[in-house]
């Protein structure tokens, strides 16, 4: 069964430009060219900390396999992950799996 993961994170003051310059040109494209399926990008109207994405995978087993394809990757470890910190709070992660309902049009 297919599901989705919401990820949601909290920017660093002042970094929101340089975290949508990153996600927009690097790290979606890149998770995308590994198979990725971004199913929406979003940032906070007001709220200048807010950045929401989310991700569909069609089984855990799809999960595992493009983890692994991006996160373990040199690219993913060398140049991208050492960035990430320095824009996002990463204790403030929140990664939500979730599951269309009956009525969904995200079936």
């Amino acid at each position: 069964m297919a599901f989705y993961e919401l990820r949601q994170y909290t920017v660093r003051p002042g970094k929101m430009a340089e975290w949508l310059e990153i996600m927009e040109n690097e790290i979606i494209p890149f998770q995308v060219g590994k198979g990725m399926v971004i199913t929406g990008s979003y940032r906070g109207e007001e709220d200048e900390s807010v950045y929401v994405w989310m991700r569909r995978f069609e089984s855990e087993e799809e999960r595992e396999r493009l983890y692994a394809a991006v996160y373990e990757s040199d690219t993913w470890k060398n140049d991208i992950s050492p960035r990430v910190g320095e824009l996002l709070d990463r204790d403030a992660m929140v990664v939500t799996r979730l599951v269309p309902t009956t009525l969904s049009v995200a079936q």
